[in-house]
């Protein structure tokens, strides 16, 4: 009977280090495991970091080189904007965005007919601000040679419709389809009279690239949230919810009121002064609009704090 109990009791306590053995061994395995996949995600998260780092400074390079050559009629602070619309238009916009950006074609297909409306009635003037946010995350050179040949565009006289067909035609974020010249070039074919061997040449010679870099420094420096950033008269578009009829809503509320002021009866010191009461109306409405908005550099650096990009 004790040699049985005896025999038992050696058995279970076998069977019991047995066991613990086995889920020491388990631990250990899965310690192992964990190891190889927390090492392999390190790699991986250290390689995309170098990626991305030689990709922004790429970035950087191709598009700092060489004299900065701005494009016909580009305005604003160190000529950085491409201004569409009448220099006398009451309201300003003013707008970062990038051709490779989703964010900034989700804007451009929702607001584009009310500003080309407004723009067409002379109630607003919009100032384009072209940046590479997205070859920088992404890498590649799309938003860049994008960007140069829409300046290419304005040199043609043909930037809205040109900066339009590249919003219509953007490729998914990760292609950078727009790294092509020839690409570029395609989508010129579907504007009338734009592809002419002068554009051809300043889209192949990146004439504008050093431009868009200095651009793209403003944009850095300004400290905006991301692209697009939409400002209009100084307030953001976005973070106010200023929708297609509010925009236009705040546009014509503008020109009455500008259109009031230029009607209303001169001072009297001013009505004793023959310059003064014969001075065309239209001036006077000039001059009211100066005074009510700021320029479109100012009203950039004005909301410039607002946080890092987000795209």
């Amino acid at each position: 009977m004790n040699d049985g109990a005896n025999r038992q009791a050696k058995n279970r306590s076998a069977r019991e280090r047995l066991q613990a053995e086995r889920e020491l061994q388990k631990k250990k395995d899965k310690r192992r495991r964990t190891l190889v996949v927390a090492t392999a995600v390190v790699g991986v998260l250290g390689l995309a970091a170098v990626v991305g780092l030689i990709a922004a400074n790429t970035g950087k390079d191709s598009a700092g080189g060489g004299p900065v050559t701005a494009p016909s009629g580009a305005t604003g602070e160190d000529s950085l904007a491409i201004r569409t619309g009448s220099a006398e238009a009451p309201s300003t916009l003013v707008v970062w965005e990038d051709f490779r950006c989703p964010a900034c074609k989700n804007f451009e297909t929702m607001y584009k007919d009310t500003v080309h409306e407004l723009e067409a009635k002379g109630l607003l003037k919009t100032d384009y601000h072209l940046v590479t946010l997205i070859d920088g995350n992404m890498g590649g050179s799309g938003s860049l040679k994008s960007a140069n040949a829409a300046a290419c565009a304005q040199d043609a006289g043909k930037f809205t419709e040109y900066h339009d067909v590249l919003f219509e035609n953007q490729p998914p974020e990760p292609d950078d389809a727009y790294g092509k010249n020839a690409k570029l070039l395609e989508l010129a074919g579907k504007v009338p009279g734009l592809d002419t061997a002068e554009f051809r040449a300043c889209v192949e010679d990146g004439t504008h690239e050093s431009w868009v870099g200095k651009s793209f420094e403003a944009f850095r420096e300004g400290k905006f949230r991301g692209t697009p950033t939409v400002l209009l008269n100084g307030k953001d578009v976005m973070t106010e919810q200023i929708t297609p009829q509010k925009m236009k809503e705040i546009v014509e509320a503008a020109a009455k009121g500008g259109a009031a002021k230029s009607a209303s009866p001169a001072s009297p010191a001013a009505s004793g002064s023959p310059s003064a009461a014969g001075a065309p109306a239209s001036k006077a409405k000039g001059s009211a609009s100066a005074s009510r908005t700021a320029s479109p550099s100012a009203s950039a650096r004005g909301t410039g704090a607002q946080g890092a990009a987000r795209e």
